[in-house]
């Protein structure tokens, strides 16, 4: 895991996130974020 990747709270949930300097562009992990909305742990 680099510098820019981090990990954002949502709902008290963990969700993956990277940073592209290039694009200057956040990405979320789809898996976390379908885990969160639908309260499944994995």
């Amino acid at each position: 895991m680099s510098e820019q990747d981090k990990i954002q709270l949502f709902e008290d949930q963990p969700i993956r996130t990277a940073w592209d300097e290039e694009k200057e562009e956040w990405y979320f992990s789809v898996v976390d974020v379908i885990g969160v909305l639908t309260d499944q742990p994995d």
